[in-house]
């Protein structure tokens, strides 16, 4: 795997101070807990931790590469840092929490690096697991799957009106296990008109997304962390959530306004300032929503 540092940069971090600035005391004079649900390189844990002194953090992560990473930044914070090798939908706190944050997607390090297969701009194996120590791969996921179920993934999580025609010829090149994501973005690319291969997006985008989404299991697991975290924050603790597509921000939206235990604090999700969006393009897409426990 290549060994290029795992350096993310945070998006929307102004936004996210802001939201934890005033946080909620638990009772018995114990210290505010906070979870990272999506620790990754620990960029807004070490925001968080530096602006709350009191503050303690526990921080999830099922990408060993980004453990580790998160684990050399907060190591200056000592104990008021727990990290923890798991997915958001899989864990439940021992305790009360006065926040729980889950910045969703993928990070800049699992982008850029081949070996991971997330990206078709870097020529890797097609993988796509954000713990690639276990699971289904995504070349794994397009050999098992019949083209009808295959059709019907790329266009729920991927809203790819050519799911059709990509799914068959999908099948029709198998065997995809041993070949690469260049590869991959190549066959899908020969499924559109040549107009629509010079646009600002490209053709494989949209399948990339949806094998990705379903290799990892990105909605249900946001399902089940936004039907649970409510029982865990403190009256007055805070929801953050920053999506980073449609399919996401939906469900966050829906729930924020759906859940009798929640109060909605943005009608509209924040996003990032152009002077952010500059420095930073992956930012462009990001929506930050804040909901708020009911005493």
């Amino acid at each position: 795997m290549d060994s290029a540092p795992y350096s993310h940069l945070p998006v929307l971090a102004t936004e996210v101070l802001a939201a934890f600035a005033e946080l909620p005391l638990p009772p018995g004079g114990e210290p505010p807990l906070l979870l990272d649900a999506t620790l990754g390189g620990g960029g807004h844990s070490a925001l968080l931790l530096e602006a709350h002194p009191q503050l303690r953090l526990i921080g999830l992560d099922r990408d060993p590469t980004a453990r580790a990473a998160a684990a050399e930044r907060l190591a200056p914070f000592g104990d008021r840092v727990t990290i923890v090798a798991t997915s958001f939908g899989d864990y439940t706190p021992s305790g009360p929490l006065l926040g729980v944050l889950a910045d969703l997607g993928v990070s800049s390090p699992q982008l850029d690096v081949a070996a991971r297969g997330f990206s078709f701009r870097a020529d890797g194996p097609i993988d796509m697991r954000m713990n690639p120590e276990a699971g289904e791969t995504a070349a794994q996921l397009i050999d098992r799957l019949e083209e009808s179920e295959l059709a019907d993934l790329i266009y729920a999580y991927g809203e790819e009106r050519l799911s059709r025609r990509i799914a068959r010829r999908l099948v029709a090149e198998r065997p995809w296990s041993g070949r690469s994501s260049a590869d991959l973005a190549y066959v899908i690319g020969g499924c559109f008109p040549p107009p629509a291969r010079r646009g600002r997006l490209h053709p494989a985008t949209r399948t990339f997304q949806a094998l990705r989404i379903a290799v990892n299991d990105e909605l249900g697991q946001l399902d089940r962390l936004l039907q649970r975290a409510p029982d865990w924050l403190l009256p007055g603790g805070l929801l953050a959530v920053i999506s980073f597509h449609s399919l996401e921000d939906r469900r966050v939206k829906q729930a924020f306004l759906a859940d009798e235990r929640l109060e909605r604090i943005t009608r509209r999700p924040l996003v990032a300032e152009a002077a952010e969006a500059e420095a930073n393009p992956r930012s462009r897409s990001a929506k930050l929503r804040l909901a708020r426990r009911r005493g």
